[in-house]
């Protein structure tokens, strides 16, 4: 039987001479195929690499866009810090001014003059924000929220509310959660779980209860528009209404909402913006001996 197949004939330029070759059509097909698998792989390949080349150009263009949101993010975020900084300092120099001038608003919307002997002597640290948009306009006002009562003679934070060692500070810090920068609005301070949290200055309980990743929380309204937090608590030991005296228990410290470990998460506001609590710590510096010796506790 008969193979059939191919002959390659090649000649010589010179000599003449002819050579012949016999090529199995076999071969030749093998060859072809080979080629076209050759052709399909690296198109293949070819298409693969294109494919790799443009993930890795739009992740590069996804990192650059993400780095440009967290710049313009942490921005936005100083600007707001500056901002909540700059009305405190607005704030403040509203109460110097109305406590200078001894000018107050009464409830008729009139502006009248203050008694000097009901005056305080060291000007509060807050007012309202309307109080300073009145001082603008050359309408002097500086009312606050009209406490009345004789016994709160300590409405300025000047205790720690437990004893303990501070986890984090107030401000800009990394997010133990997301590992973000993110804005801190108070401090956080180490105590184990039960310890008794204090109010650190008189005033009257507006907030006790659950309040999202605050967890248990007690607000308590200090007057003239000052504010203290005490978060994360296990129990809650006042209601909404009670008046409480300085270093008096609100509550016990432990790990409800969104924490890691148990602490107390403290805040002071002053209008209902977050401002640094140090200044207000740094006033004290009770252990758990004084607080017994000077308040009977």
């Amino acid at each position: 039987m008969n193979n059939q197949y191919f002959i390659i004939v090649l000649a010589h330029s010179l000599h003449g001479k002819i050579r012949r070759f016999h090529i199995n059509h076999k071969v030749i097909y093998a060859v072809i195929a080979l080629a076209l698998f050759g052709s399909f792989t690296l198109l293949g390949a070819l298409t693969s690499y294109m494919r790799m080349v443009w993930k890795v150009a739009n992740y590069n263009s996804l990192r650059q866009e993400k780095e440009f949101l967290r710049t313009r993010y942490q921005k936005l975020l100083n600007e707001a810090n500056n901002a909540t900084d700059q009305l405190a300092k607005l704030q403040l120099f509203a109460s110097e001014v109305s406590v200078a001038y001894g000018i107050r608003k009464q409830g008729d919307g009139q502006v009248r003059p203050v008694d000097p002997s009901s005056m305080r002597l060291i000007p509060t640290m807050s007012e309202t924000f309307d109080q300073y948009n009145m001082l603008r306009n050359a309408s002097l006002s500086g009312h606050g929220r009209g406490w009345s009562r004789r016994w709160l003679t300590n409405t300025k934070p000047s205790l720690w509310p437990v004893v303990g060692r501070l986890l984090s500070h107030y401000g800009q810090r990394s997010d133990p959660f997301s590992g973000h920068t993110a804005f801190h609005a108070g401090v956080d301070i180490s105590a184990a779980t039960g310890t008794p949290a204090r109010c650190t200055a008189d005033g009257v309980v507006v907030e006790a209860e659950w309040m999202g990743a605050y967890g248990r929380l007690v607000v308590v309204d200090h007057g003239n528009g000052l504010s203290t937090y005490y978060a994360h608590l296990s129990r809650i030991d006042v209601i909404p209404g009670q008046e409480v005296r300085m270093a008096q228990i609100v509550g016990a410290t432990g790990a409800s909402g969104r924490v890691t470990s148990p602490h107390l998460h403290y805040e002071v506001r002053m209008s209902g913006n977050p401002v640094n609590p140090y200044p207000y710590l740094s006033r004290s510096a009770l252990t758990p001996a004084t607080y017994a010796r000077d308040f009977g506790f």
